[in-house]
């Protein structure tokens, strides 16, 4: 029997604000859509922290035995700057900074996305699909909103017509905004004038002569609407009505307030059962930002060459780090913060490496099954992850009763207890068992010292060569070394 049908899980439905048992349209079958990555730069740590969230959604949906189809979409076109309908999409303006086509610059940030996930253990979703590949979905369902009465063209630009929508619909179902408020506060923009109001979005952009990305329509050779491309991919790979749809809490409004509209507009019902939405991520206290220098990419937790970090971290211990909030709860990264989710992650995975060593008894002394179900628990919670950690450590408690002989298991509840504690960690948080070379090899240790002073000789004599040999034969063996005014330092990879 699968585990799903002895267990409640309830999930935070951003549309309702409470937590609702989860309750698939089809049973043991799980649709969810995430939005993915708008592919001109790359990918930053919040990006990061958000798809880890889903993955760890996905991983869980999977171990309760749910075939689940995840589908998570390229954005390769249609983003405006700053997210208004006039303006230079985000990929054509980075194309023409860098004087690339278009789909290198798709292509560059794209298989860098790939490789930072990678790096993190994360899961690939079921399908990826790209925007530029569905145009002719995107164009049908503009239609379709045309022809129901609900979007008008102007100039060979296409537009949703909010206020008329909003007679018979609720534009702000999602986002709890009220559309006359939203009217009143509207400033008018440049641009805006083929708009009926304020609040219209597009659906087609007709290209500007100098527009590079640009597709025949009936309307105009164009391009679509940000919001588009989500409602065509998510409907074609999951239907018309699916389970779960997620994203930031950046995209609550507009983009997922637009998807809605556009679905209800189109098929006459609301596309999702339950909308998720995970929290944004800090650094010291304040909003990353390039600007201003508090900002840290995910390879830069892997090198520690970033001012706001004293070290290299492995991507599990990063990842370790970032599971430690509840994916709702704002998360602040600190240099301080991740050195303790360090050493938390290091006795988790000595423990859990322990249990291969205990003996079995003839009696059991732990509640086994109660410590399980906890576990569970935890993650039909809404996915919490800090609780489920919580309660694996009480396992790394049991762990060290054992192995002083102050508690016995039975090979049965030993096994159970084994099983359980490598699915939570491995399966379903993604972990990769890592060991500290400090606590686990002091002889291992001692030799990279004995390198690293002998780089500080060889950089000391100008011999930079075999600097630069001892450094890189180092980082081909996983172990990073980071120059710091305390001295150089290291970490495994």
């Amino acid at each position: 029997m699968p585990l799903y049908k002895t267990q409640t899980l309830k999930i935070y439905n951003s549309l309702s604000g409470e937590k609702e048992v989860f309750t698939p349209i089809h049973e043991g079958n799980v649709g969810m859509y995430v939005c993915g990555p708008t592919v001109y730069s790359n990918v930053h740590l919040g990006n990061v922290r958000t798809f880890m969230s889903f993955d760890v959604i996905y991983r869980y949906f999977l171990h309760l035995g749910y075939k689940t189809r995840y589908v998570r979409n390229i954005t390769d076109v249609g983003h405006i700057v700053d997210d208004v309908d006039d303006g230079e999409d985000k990929i054509a303006k980075k194309a023409r900074l860098e004087q690339l086509e278009p789909m290198e610059v798709v292509q560059q940030y794209t298989v860098d996305f790939h490789e930072i996930l990678n790096l993190f253990n994360f899961l690939p979703p079921s399908i990826e699909p790209t925007a530029t590949g569905h145009i002719i979905e995107q164009i049908e369902i503009v239609k379709k909103i045309i022809d129901n009465g609900l979007a008008y063209e102007v100039n060979g630009s296409v537009y949703f017509d909010v206020v008329k929508y909003n007679k018979t619909n609720n534009y702000g179902i999602l986002s709890g905004r009220n559309i006359e408020d939203m009217l009143a506060n509207t400033r008018d923009l440049d641009g805006q004038g083929d708009k009926k109001n304020a609040q219209d979005f597009a659906l087609w952009k007709k290209a500007e002569p100098q527009h590079i990305m640009r597709w025949p329509s009936p309307w105009s050779d164009g391009f679509p609407g940000w919001h588009l491309e989500c409602t065509a991919m998510s409907t074609k790979y999951l239907g018309n009505h699916f389970d779960i749809h997620g994203g930031g809490m950046d995209l609550k409004f507009p983009h997922h307030e637009c998807e809605i509209a556009q679905n209800q507009a189109c098929t006459g019902h609301t596309p999702v059962n339950y909308w998720m939405h995970a929290n944004m991520l800090t650094l010291n206290g304040k909003k990353m930002a390039k600007s201003t220098g508090n900002n840290i990419l995910p390879r830069e937790i892997l090198t520690g060459e970033n001012p706001n970090l004293s070290k290299a971290f492995s991507p599990s211990v990063a990842r370790f780090f970032v599971l430690q909030a509840h994916y709702r709860s704002n998360l602040d990264f600190t240099n301080d913060a991740i050195l303790a989710a360090e050493k938390g992650f290091y006795r988790l995975m000595e423990a859990v490496d322990g249990l291969a060593a205990i003996k079995p008894s003839s009696s059991s002394t732990l509640d086994i099954a109660s410590w399980k179900q906890n576990c569970y628990d935890a993650m039909n919670d809404d996915f919490n992850s800090p609780i489920l950690i919580a309660q694996l450590f009480e396992g790394v408690r049991f762990i060290n009763l054992l192995k002083d002989n102050s508690a016995m298991l039975t090979a049965e509840d030993l096994k159970n207890f084994t099983k359980t504690m490598n699915a939570f960690v491995f399966d379903v948080l993604g972990l990769k068992d890592e060991k500290a070379i400090g606590n686990n090899n002091d002889k291992l240790e001692g030799v990279i010292h004995m390198l690293i002073n002998m780089r500080m000789e060889a950089r000391a004599n100008k011999d930079f060569a075999m600097s630069d040999q001892i450094r890189d034969q180092l980082i081909a063996l996983g172990i990073q070394l980071k120059d710091g005014k305390e001295g150089t330092t290291f970490s495994v990879q």
